[in-house]
C-alpha cells in the first residue's frame, strides 16, 4: 500500500482510495440494509413505494392524502393538517381503554421491537433517517388510528392509567403539542362490519372523522385507496391481537374491513367478491381492496400466438362495423362479478360490459389500483389491462354518449366529453404490453373484436341499418322495394318454370 501510494504521488491526476475503509464502508451498507429488510434482503411484497413521477405528474391530487397521512411518505408534509396528531393519539387511548386489562403502550412497543426490520422490509425506500423510537411509533399510532376506524372494539377494561400511557408514547421531538391529549369522555362508538349501505360508511369512519360526512369520506379515501399512504397491514393484525390478549375477540381485523370494504364496492356496483376465510392475508390495505376485484378466468378460446394486439378501436369506430354494446349488472353467482368481467358474444357481436358508475373516487381507485401492480407486478396486471381498454374504448365524447345510452357508463361529472378526457389520461405513465398474454387477460377479446372490426360482410350489414334506420319512412321504403324486388324474382321463377313444363308436354 505504501508502494501505491509513494507512485501515485508522483502523478498529479491520481487518485487514493483507502480500499480497507471503503470495504468496511460497504459492509456496514450491506449489514444495515439486511437488518432493515428482516429475515433476507429482497422486500417483501406487496411494496410500499411512491408512485412513479410520469404517472404521478397527471394527477397529483389522485395520490396524495387530503385527511390524514398514514406511513412515512407524507408525514413530512407541509399541510401539517394531514398529521392528525391528536386524532390518532386519541384512537391510542381509546383502544387502550377498551383492551384486555393490563394493556399498556409498552406492550404495544415490546410487540412491534421485534417487527421493525419486518415492517421496514415492506417499504421501497430506507428512511434511515427515522431512528427505532420515531419508526415504531408512527406503526402504534397509525395502527391504532386504523382500528379505531374500521374495527369494533367493545369495552372491556377501562384503565385510569390509558391516559398517562398515551403521554408516554409521544417523545418531545416528535410529538409537539400532541402530547397533550385532550379528554373526549366516552369515544365515538366504532362502525360495525354488518351495517349496510352508506350508513356502514358514516358510521365506521366516525371515530376519526368525528362524524362529518364529508370528513368520513376522504378518510376512507386516504386509508383504503391511496398507495402510498399505507403501513404494513401485519402491523394492524399484531395491534389488534395485543388489545384482545387473553379474551375472546369474535373475528380478525382483516375480516371486519374485507367485510367493510366490500360493503363500500357492492354499493357502487364494483365488485361482489367475498373473500375466503382462508384468503392469505394482505399485505396493506389497498391491496385488501385489489384482492376483490381477482382476474377473470374466462372458459373462451385462448389468445392466438404470434397475432399482435396493438391499440384497441374506439367505441364508435366498433359501432360503425356492426359490434354492439351492452350492459350487465354485477352480481355474485352471476358471469360478471366485478367490473373487470367483459365478455364478447361473437354470434351476435356483442360485447357485454359490467355497468361502470364514475363519482369523485373512481379514478382515485383505478390509478392507485393500477399504482400497486406496478409497483408490484406479482399481483397480476388486470386492473391495469382493464383501464387500458377502457381508455381507449371511451376516449372521445362520442364514444362516451354512445356508452351512456347503452347503460355502459353511468357518471355524475359535468359533461361527457369531461369524462372522455379523464378516460383518455387514466392510463398515462403506466407500462403496459397489450401483446403479453401473461398479463392482458382481454387479449383474446381484443383480438376477436379486431376480427368483427375488419368483417367486410358485417360492416356493410352495419352501415345500411345505420343509415336507413334513422328515416323511418326511408326504411319503410326500403323494405318495400326490397319486398316488390322479391316478388318479382318469384314471378320471374314461376314463368321460366311454366314455360319449361309447358314445353314439355
Amino acid at each position: 500500500m505504501e508502494d501505491q501510494q509513494e507512485q501515485s504521488s508522483g502523478d498529479p491526476h491520481a487518485v487514493v482510495v483507502d480500499i480497507t475503509s471503503f470495504a468496511q464502508a460497504m459492509e456496514q451498507e450491506l449489514a444495515e440494509r439486511h437488518q432493515h429488510h428482516g429475515d433476507g434482503s429482497v422486500p417483501c411484497t406487496p411494496t410500499i413505494a411512491m408512485v412513479h413521477d410520469l404517472t404521478r405528474n397527471v394527477d397529483e391530487q389522485e395520490y396524495d392524502p387530503h385527511y390524514v397521512s398514514i406511513g412515512p411518505y407524507h408525514r413530512k408534509t407541509t399541510r401539517k393538517d394531514i398529521i392528525r396528531e391528536d386524532d390518532k393519539l386519541t384512537s391510542l387511548y381509546t383502544i387502550l381503554s377498551r383492551s384486555s386489562p393490563g394493556t399498556t403502550v409498552q406492550k404495544y412497543i415490546d410487540g412491534l421491537a421485534p417487527l421493525e426490520g419486518r415492517a421496514r422490509s415492506f417499504y421501497a425506500h430506507r428512511f434511515s433517517e427515522m431512528n427505532s423510537f420515531v419508526f415504531l411509533r408512527m406503526l402504534l399510532l397509525d395502527a391504532c388510528y386504523l382500528l379505531h376506524c374500521f374495527v369494533n372494539f367493545n369495552p372491556q377494561n377501562s384503565s385510569s392509567a390509558a391516559n398517562e400511557q398515551v403521554m408516554m408514547s409521544s417523545p418531545a421531538p416528535e410529538a409537539g403539542d400532541a402530547n397533550i391529549v385532550r379528554e373526549h369522555g366516552s369515544p365515538a362508538a366504532n362502525g360495525h362490519a354488518h351495517a349496510q349501505g352508506g350508513d356502514q360508511e358514516t358510521s365506521t369512519a366516525s371515530a376519526a372523522g368525528g362524524g362529518n360526512k364529508l370528513e368520513d369520506g376522504w378518510v376512507v379515501r386516504d386509508v383504503l385507496y391511496l398507495a402510498e399512504n399505507q403501513i404494513p397491514y401485519f402491523v394492524i393484525d399484531k395491534i389488534h391481537n395485543l388489545a384482545f390478549s387473553g379474551s375472546q375477540d369474535p373475528q380478525p381485523p382483516v375480516k371486519t374491513i374485507a367485510q367493510y370494504i366490500s360493503s363500500i364496492l357492492q354499493k357502487q356496483q364494483y365488485s361482489m367478491v367475498e373473500l375466503d376465510d382462508d384468503a392469505p392475508p394482505p399485505g396493506n390495505l389497498l391491496h385488501l381492496l385489489h384482492m376483490h376485484f381477482p382476474e377473470p378466468k374466462y372458459a373462451a378460446s385462448p389468445p392466438r400466438i404470434g397475432e399482435t394486439v396493438g391499440r384497441c378501436r374506439t367505441a364508435m369506430e366498433y359501432h360503425i362495423n356492426g359490434v354492439n354494446f351492452k350492459c350487465c349488472t354485477i352480481s355474485a353467482i352471476g358471469k360478471a362479478r366485478c367490473i373487470l368481467d367483459l365478455t364478447l358474444d361473437r354470434a351476435s357481436g356483442t360485447l357485454v360490459v359490467p355497468r361502470l358508475n364514475i363519482d369523485a373516487n373512481t379514478w382515485c381507485i383505478l390509478r392507485n389500483l393500477m399504482a400497486l401492480e406496478q409497483l408490484n407486478p406479482a399481483l397480476g396486471c388486470h386492473v391495469t389491462a382493464y383501464c387500458s381498454f377502457m381508455s381507449q374504448l371511451a376516449c372521445t365524447t362520442a364514444d362516451v354518449e354512445l356508452l351512456s345510452r347503452r347503460g355502459v357508463i353511468e357518471h355524475r361529472l359535468g359533461n361527457n366529453g369531461e369524462v372522455a378526457a379523464l378516460f383518455s389520461n387514466l392510463c398515462k405513465g403506466i407500462e403496459f404490453d397489450p401483446d403479453d398474454p401473461g398479463i392482458n387477460y382481454l387479449r383474446a377479446t381484443c383480438q376477436a373484436l379486431d376480427e368483427l372490426y375488419r368483417s367486410r360482410p358485417r360492416r356493410w350489414m352495419a352501415l345500411l341499418v345505420q343509415k336507413y334506420s334513422k328515416n323511418p319512412w326511408l326504411a319503410v321504403g326500403v323494405m318495400a322495394g326490397a319486398f316488390g324486388l322479391l316478388c318479382a324474382i318469384v314471378q320471374a321463377v314461376y314463368s321460366v318454370l311454366s314455360y319449361f313444363q309447358g314445353a314439355a308436354k
